[in-house]
């Protein structure tokens, strides 16, 4: 089944940014067909979190559908106008509901962490760390240097809205408002914005593939 599931998975195509901010977009006027679309693709975001366990296959199986749950809850909270990365805030709700299951389920037999479970591991490796490796750490302070590198060389008015929304955590309308402009430029400020980055980052990407 765990096969099956992964194949399932192979066949989801991960959401660009620009589509994924349509997709909060939708949702945050009730479109439950683009709800169902970001639960989706954040599927292997679950998988991954709950193979990190290594636990036998049925227990995989049953961290992933807890997993699922927290996924659920993290899509009905977030808020896409934050500037927070939905993979960053449903990671933690994903594995916490993961490992408040494990406690439920052996929290009452009294479980050691040096105990070696079904799969061959002791417990204590299946714990998963909420801190970043300092591999990540890097890789993320190097990823923020070159986004914002690249917002410094947008046009004037898309790197207003972009810092108003992503780093000031400013509304749009309260952009349009203090920019003079409509809403819907705001939106096209944004979309204009946010693909112009993709587009540096991209390249950014490729660069460092080929060297």
């Amino acid at each position: 089944m765990l096969q099956q599931y992964l194949s399932e998975l192979q066949k989801i195509k991960l959401l660009e940014l620009e589509e994924e901010l349509a997709l909060w977009q939708a949702c945050a006027s009730g479109d439950q067909n683009a709800y169902r679309k970001i639960i989706t693709a954040y599927q292997p975001l679950v998988f991954k979190i709950a193979m990190a366990f290594r636990l036998t296959e049925a227990q995989t199986l049953e961290l992933i559908q807890e997993g699922t749950v927290g996924l659920l809850e993290a899509a009905e909270k977030f808020d896409y106008q934050r500037g927070v990365a939905f993979s960053i805030f449903a990671s933690h709700r994903v594995r916490g509901r993961m490992l408040d299951f494990l406690n439920c389920e052996y929290g009452n037999q009294s479980l050691s962490l040096d105990e070696v479970n079904a799969a061959g591991f002791a417990w204590s490796e299946c714990l998963v760390s909420n801190e970043a490796t300092p591999f990540e750490l890097a890789e993320r302070h190097f990823l923020n240097d070159k986004v914002t590198q690249a917002m410094e060389r947008l046009p004037q008015k898309e790197q207003q809205v972009l810092t108003g929304i992503y780093l000031e955590d400013k509304s749009a309308s309260d952009l349009a408002a203090s920019i003079d402009v409509s809403l819907g430029h705001i939106y096209r400020l944004q979309k204009q914005g946010v693909r112009r980055v993709r587009g540096m980052l991209s390249r950014l990407m490729s660069d460092l593939n080929k060297s």
